[in-house]
């Protein structure tokens, strides 16, 4: 195994902590005649690792194949880099491609069987042939394991030249890394650099999933969709009241435009220091981000605006195109105003505090589109409960499930979208008669 990493170029940064890397150091070991338990526990804890991996993945079957095909997925190099961007075309690269992927091929079909004879081991037999337990959707990611597993079936008969056709087609559809099998991220900083943290279990709404507010949910659309095809759009604002779908109506665009290219980074206000770090990061993916802010407002001694403002517009570091901010507030002018704020002269502080509350102000008015989500009036409100009540299948005379819906709402902070699914979560957790 170790001879045929050997012969990687432009894969050959595997890193020295991957399952591959150590595992050829192993086979090298056992060819040199290394300590036969030694080499037992090395290779024992590699496949726990893999394991593990597979697990988080959702991977099944052949897991060695499945982790080979997750390794050409996510190597970063110059030629994957290429692939995102334009496609294979008919650079000379290519042919370094090619005796890469034809050492995966090869690796695809590894011979364990003297290994496993010599050290009376058969987890690499097992591995690769695997049966993986049933698992709950939400515990794994179900976006890796799906590209993974069909990726892998497809290089599993391939030749180097098909396998070279499969990947790079890949490439150009999904990209590699982190980006391209995950819909949804949230940053760490470390040394410098933004890290982005995969969200596994992405809630699976849909805007059609959300009962009213047609016209917001169609104009929230059209400026995404502009954004997907290339042309000039909007950062968002949603504003409203609690409980009205304001955040579930952008979590939803991840759902339905993922195969479009689009994905989500989710920033909390602490981390606006972060932007610049974040955007040098994505700037130059074939990917369409968009910079989702939950519930954004600021206090009156808060700065943090100021960071997300220049980044917005107006910095001297101009917005990617392929970036938007969308974010959710239930104030409209995203600051809290105070009566000091509008008297415009002051004994402490600022000489002219209106002069203050308009810079703070202005930070709203660069969302070029302002999307409002009101309360949905009684009628409104009894018809969501209808609706989601048929669709979890409670079967209940209409009169007795308002009445107790509307008695809900009065217990629990008024009319919403919200409200009315909570409610229905009640109506299930009761004991079935």
């Amino acid at each position: 195994m170790y001879r045929e990493l050997a012969h990687l170029l432009l894969y050959s940064d595997l890193g020295e902590g991957a399952i591959l890397t150590r595992l050829a150091g192993i086979f090298r070991d056992w060819e040199h005649g290394a300590d036969r338990d030694e080499l037992v526990g090395r290779i024992y804890a590699q496949i726990k690792r893999l394991l593990d991996l597979s697990t988080d993945c959702g991977f099944d079957e052949n897991l060695w194949q499945c982790y080979l095909t997750w390794v050409l997925m996510n190597n970063q190099n110059s030629f994957t880099k290429t692939c995102e961007r334009t496609g294979a075309g008919q650079g000379s690269v290519n042919h370094f491609a090619k005796g890469d992927l034809a050492v995966f091929r090869r690796l695809f079909d590894f011979d364990f069987g003297p290994i496993e004879q010599d050290l009376g081991i058969d987890c690499f037999s097992t591995i690769c042939s695997y049966q993986a337990l049933p698992k709950r959707e939400r515990t794994y990611n179900r976006d890796i394991s799906l590209q993974v597993l069909e990726l892998r079936h497809r290089l599993a008969d391939a030749d180097a030249e098909e396998m070279f056709s499969l990947v790079t087609d890949y490439y150009r559809r999904y990209g590699y890394g982190v980006f391209a099998a995950n819909r949804a991220f949230r940053v760490r900083r470390e040394a410098g650099e933004a890290i982005f943290l995969p969200i596994s279990n992405v809630d699976r709404v849909t805007l059609d999933d959300l009962l009213g507010y047609e016209l917001q949910k169609r104009e929230l659309r059209r400026n995404t969709e502009a954004f997907l095809a290339g042309k000039t759009a909007n950062n968002v604002l949603l504003y409203g009241d609690a409980g009205t779908g304001k955040s579930t109506s952008v979590k939803a665009l991840i759902n339905e435009y993922y195969d479009c290219g689009l994905r989500m980074i989710e920033l909390y206000k602490h981390q606006f220091r972060d932007l610049s770090a974040v955007l040098a990061e994505i700037k130059n993916r074939n990917y369409r981000f968009i910079i989702f802010i939950d519930d954004l407002s600021f206090e009156e001694n808060e700065v943090e605006y100021k960071f997300l403002k220049a980044v917005i517009e107006g910095g001297v570091e101009t917005r990617p195109d392929n970036v938007l901010v969308y974010a959710t507030s239930n104030r409209r002018h995203l600051i809290r105003e105070t009566w000091n704020d509008r008297t415009d002269m002051e004994h402490h502080g600022d000489i002219h505090r209106s002069d203050t509350m308009e810079e703070k102000l202005s930070l709203a008015s660069r969302f070029g589109v302002a999307i409002h989500y009101s309360v949905p009036k009684q009628r409104e409100y009894q018809e969501m409960v209808k609706v989601l009540a048929a669709r979890q299948g409670i079967h209940m005379n209409e009169a007795e499930l308002l009445a107790q819906a509307n008695t809900w709402e009065v217990r629990h902070g008024g009319f919403s979208g919200r409200t009315a699914q909570q409610f229905i979560y009640y109506l299930n957790s009761l004991p079935k008669e």
